[in-house]
């Protein structure tokens, strides 16, 4: 059980509207915002006029399957500020990707845009059950990483206490957890079970401390992560979306009334989902690619953005917004071992469904002469590693073996290792894939 006692109360009017009244809103929007990337960004006007289509044509909402996409590709083609649609002195603050290759994606934001996502982020907050009278301990980094600045400024907008953190310390982390008692953290799923095997170590309990909800995003975590999360430090455990090009956290955020997805904020963000092979827009339900236009960024619009992310919309439940499902894989992550489709969540689900293993997990696709070869790394639970035998943790690799090859269709290696065995990243995000194969 955990220690949620009820949602924050308070919703804004746009969260209990009609669908109608919520479209029509979404069309007025996205009619300025085309306008507004037409006129100032050439960008897209190049690319539009190229495809002979102009905001003009724009007159339902469906008419939005006639433009071009945007991709990570556009940003770093037009590196640093090509994409921006306001002058320089109107940006009052630039955040940018790390990016594994190439070029990072740069974000802009007006002063206009930093207090609506301020706003979103606040309202995010408020649905997993946050208020005023919360204290928020931000683990999410700070700098040029969205998360630490986004949840910051959601938290202050929100009235709620922020302590600016940011990633890494966990001893540190451990500590303010003591001494200050937060009800609320923000971090990536990874990092607070991290967090949790370090109070283990030291004799705390991870389920008697003062926190009552986390939100966590910034990588892909399944219900079974959720789970884990939640038995292991007794809170509810909140999905919240978002991506730097998009806007940063607080895209979309679950309610903690019902936990069945994040709730797009149709507001500000036009969601499709498309056959990532054909671009063809599928109905809703249908998995597929989830593309986002922005309907009221000033500094960077953001119009039919690819975002990789694979899920499927469903209709609202907390909320009119509708949702969507968790993220199931990226149509660019997806891994080829052995002409096997393999996403890497496909194998964090089955890990955890061991009892005896946690989510720190890596996996290490190499080649062996012609053969692909996928090694699985997966820690036991802090609270068994010391107890469990290297000739247990064999057994368990092999039971797990069994599973990943019946499930998922792929051979592997298992290796169950002790805690802290499993690479992490400074800022607690999880190094999952490591493809050592030739290129």
């Amino acid at each position: 059980m955990s220690k949620q006692e009820s949602p924050a109360n308070g919703l804004e009017p746009i969260e209990k509207a009609s669908r109608d009244e919520l479209q029509a809103v979404q069309l007025q929007r996205m009619k300025w915002s085309l306008r507004h990337a037409y006129d100032n960004v050439p960008h897209y006007r190049k690319k539009y006029d190229a495809a002979g289509v102009h905001p003009d044509d724009l007159k339902t909402l469906a008419d939005l399957a006639k433009f071009p996409f945007t991709t990570k590709a556009d940003l770093r083609d037009t590196y640093p500020f090509g994409m921006f649609a306001t002058p320089m002195r109107d940006v009052v603050r630039i955040h940018a990707s790390s990016g594994t290759t190439g070029k990072p994606t740069v974000v802009g934001y007006t002063k206009n845009d930093i207090a609506m996502w301020a706003q979103l982020m606040a309202r995010s907050m408020r649905a997993a059950g946050a208020s005023a009278d919360d204290m928020i301990l931000n683990s999410y980094g700070y700098g040029l990483f969205t998360g630490g600045l986004g949840a910051h400024y959601g938290g202050e907008a929100l009235g709620a206490t922020v302590i600016p953190m940011s990633g890494g310390q966990t001893e540190k982390q451990i500590q303010l957890i003591q001494d200050f008692k937060p009800t609320v953290i923000c971090c990536t799923p990874s990092y607070v079970l991290t967090i949790a095997d370090e109070m283990i170590k030291q004799g705390i309990n991870p389920r008697e401390t003062s926190l009552r909800v986390g939100l966590f995003g910034a990588e892909p975590w399944t219900n079974e992560m959720r789970r884990e999360i939640e038995e292991r430090l007794n809170i509810d455990a909140i999905d919240i979306y978002g991506l730097s090009e998009v806007m940063g956290p607080g895209v979309a955020c679950e309610c903690t009334e019902t936990k069945d997805g994040p709730t797009i904020w149709e507001d500000h963000f036009y969601p499709e989902i498309i056959n990532p092979e054909t671009g063809e827009v599928l109905p809703d339900g249908e998995i597929g690619e989830l593309v986002f236009t922005s309907l009221s960024k000033e500094a960077l619009p953001i119009l039919r953005y690819r975002t990789r992310d694979l899920t499927r919309l469903l209709p609202g439940t907390a909320r009119p917004m509708r949702r969507m499902e968790k993220i199931t894989g990226r149509s660019d992550d997806m891994l080829i071992i052995r002409g096997v489709n393999v996403f890497p969540t496909q194998i964090e689900e089955i890990l955890l469904k061991n009892p005896s293993l946690c989510a720190q997990y890596q996996l290490q696709v190499s080649r062996d002469g012609h053969l692909d070869k996928l090694d699985v790394y997966v820690e036991v639970r802090a609270d068994l590693s010391d107890r469990t035998s290297e000739e247990q943790r064999r057994e368990i690799g092999a039971e797990v073996e069994h599973r990943i090859k019946v499930l998922v269709g792929v051979s592997s290696t298992v290796h169950v290792v002790e805690t802290d065995k499993v690479e992490r990243t400074l800022v607690g995000k999880a190094k999952r894939v490591i493809d050592r194969r030739p290129k």
